[in-house]
């Protein structure tokens, strides 16, 4: 699951970030499989003209691809930390652009809401209180809000 409990004694802390499903290892093995096989054609080209002609599209063929992986991974950049300390819940959204926005609120009238539908995505996770209603997990799969949704609710009603 792309979250984590970090279950320190008096202070929890809840980890999100969205999953990935190229690792950097896979991103070079990509990069390469693309140069190799865009390359292939090329071998019976060898000392011709076209082989100048057609390189250039393959070399511009294989940047694309390494810019659109490298995009992907900074837009996916985005972390979500619930901090539980004393009788206070702090929830930090840190996006991959702009500012860190962020929640804070009594343990006691926190409320965990699942919306089944009507969201802007299907079982979206909500957390409330203190006057304003804020979203959690939305980067997450739908099974995987559901999961967070009961672990959340279960949490906030051990520390009521």
């Amino acid at each position: 699951m792309p979250y984590r409990w970090n279950d320190a004694p008096n202070a929890p802390v809840l980890v999100l970030w969205p999953h990935r499903s190229l690792p950097r290892r896979g991103f070079a093995a990509m990069i390469l499989f693309a140069f190799t096989m865009g390359t292939i054609p090329l071998y019976g080209l060898l000392g011709t003209v076209f082989f100048w002609t057609i390189l250039p599209f393959i070399l511009a063929m294989v940047a694309a691809l390494w810019w659109g992986l490298e995009r992907s991974y900074k837009d996916g950049d985005v972390v979500e930390e619930l901090h539980f300390s004393g009788e206070n819940l702090h929830l930090v959204h840190s996006p991959s652009k702009g500012e860190n926005k962020s929640w804070e609120c009594n343990v006691f009238w926190a409320r965990a809401e699942l919306h089944v539908a009507g969201g802007p995505v299907s079982n979206y996770v909500t957390l409330s209180g203190n006057g304003r209603t804020v979203e959690i997990g939305s980067f997450l799969s739908e099974d995987e809000r559901k999961a967070l949704f009961n672990e959340l609710d279960d949490f906030l009603r051990t520390r009521r």
